[in-house]
């Protein structure tokens, strides 16, 4: 872990703090009406990060959290508590890390790199998929552009705000939740949304 590192580390918790108190972006978006994809999240696909295929068909039964990362960010600490979220909710809930680059060039290792980081630093055993674009421009990845098109998803347009943005989609291949970066992967609000 670099200096920088480190110290984002340490400044992380005054960061949620600071980010709890603006309002001007929203914090929590919800599929309260229950509308379904058009297009079914069970039908992606993408290459994790030692560039093996995963085929999203296997996460039918179970509830899964997309997730922006970057090794080089105030949030990166979430690190941690998403493999706590991953521990608690094991064979129940699977987590996918998308490392990006998109939001400051947070993110500059390669696909090897930020996995050795992440063992390292944070000892993360959830899936690591290949770095890549997640905002809304021509070369989105793909679950990316299902996550953030209600003409794929069936109702949200939000693209991640920052790094450490989660999505999550339900047994059923529905998306039911989004929370900004400054959402705790182990606040009571993701909590409950996993447990339901």
């Amino acid at each position: 872990m670099t200096t920088r590192q480190q110290f984002m580390k340490l400044v992380y918790p005054f960061k949620i703090h600071a980010d709890r108190n603006m309002a001007e972006k929203p914090h929590v978006l919800s599929n309260d009406s229950a509308v379904p994809p058009y297009i079914s999240f069970h039908s992606l696909a993408f290459n994790r990060n030692n560039g093996m295929p995963c085929m999203f068909d296997k996460f039918k039964g179970k509830k899964v959290l997309v997730v922006n990362t970057a090794s080089d960010c105030l949030y990166t600490k979430q690190y941690g508590d998403l493999q706590k979220l991953y521990k608690q909710f094991e064979g129940k809930l699977e987590i996918l890390a998308f490392p990006s680059s998109d939001f400051k060039d947070q993110e500059k290792g390669t696909d090897e790199e930020i996995a050795a980081f992440c063992k390292k630093n944070y000892g993360v055993s959830f899936m690591i998929m290949q770095k890549s674009v997640v905002k809304k421009q021509p070369d989105q990845n793909p679950v990316f552009n299902w996550l953030t098109r209600s003409a794929h998803n069936g109702w949200n347009n939000q693209e991640p705000q920052w790094n450490f943005g989660k999505f999550l989609v339900n047994e059923h291949g529905m998306l039911v939740n989004y929370w900004a970066p400054s959402v705790s992967p182990l606040s009571r609000q993701i909590l409950r949304a996993v447990q339901k």
